[in-house]
């Protein structure tokens, strides 16, 4: 059993899946400085943990059931600013990463990587740093609001939610399920993107997640 004082790495883990959980605590296990000190399983009951307790970072699951990853995100660093949020995904962080540093994020990983980069992000961010891929970093970098910039930058983060869920062939009735917003909302939202995209079809929304490596 781990001593935890006040130089141990207090970590809340959220994630709906309990085999990943139990494998991101056994990936902390051979570490001094790390604990993990609770686990949850959704939105709510991290919202609730984190007023009851004290943790340094929480290793967030962006696909859990409820609130979307993204506002779980804001709501958490508007109520909680000083938390610092590690993002754990299966989706490659060309698709969402940048938007959940710039939501607050301190840090981006990938499942698939998540094991071998683990200790070392959460100790990255305890020291006050910001974790993610060097292409990553020099996006955010360099990144402005120039016209030039690829079409799905130009969406808004709910926007660009729903065209990857449309690119991934989900119909709107799903997406609106998915969301908790009604069939009618979803479809503003795809008449939106396709203006902004300056697209006519699913099809073409299709056809441009595949080509930029989005899907």
């Amino acid at each position: 059993m781990k001593t935890i004082d006040n130089d141990t790495i207090k970590v809340i883990i959220a994630d709906d899946h309990p085999l990943f959980r139990r494998g991101l605590k056994h990936a902390l296990d051979d570490t001094d400085d790390i604990t993990v000190v609770a686990e949850v399983s959704n939105g709510d009951e991290l919202l609730a943990q984190v007023k009851e307790s004290k943790f340094d970072i929480v290793l967030l699951d962006i696909a859990m059931p409820g609130k979307s990853g993204l506002d779980l995100l804001k709501q958490l660093k508007t109520e909680h600013p000083a938390l610092s949020v590690l993002v754990l995904s299966v989706y490659p962080e060309e698709q969402y990463a940048v938007r959940f540093i710039k939501a607050g994020a301190s840090g981006y990983l990938t499942k698939e990587s998540a094991s071998e980069q683990l200790a070392q992000a959460i100790r990255k961010i305890a020291n006050g740093g910001k974790f993610a891929s060097q292409q990553i970093v020099e996006k955010l970098a360099f990144e402005s609001s120039d016209p030039d910039r690829p079409p799905h930058e130009k969406l808004s983060d709910r926007e660009y939610q729903v065209f990857c869920m449309i690119a991934a062939g989900k119909p709107l009735t799903e997406i609106g399920e998915d969301l908790s917003l009604s069939v009618k909302t979803i479809s503003t939202h795809r008449s939106r993107i396709l203006e902004k995209m300056r697209m006519t079809k699913n099809a073409e929304l299709i056809h441009y997640a595949i080509k930029t490596n989005l899907l």
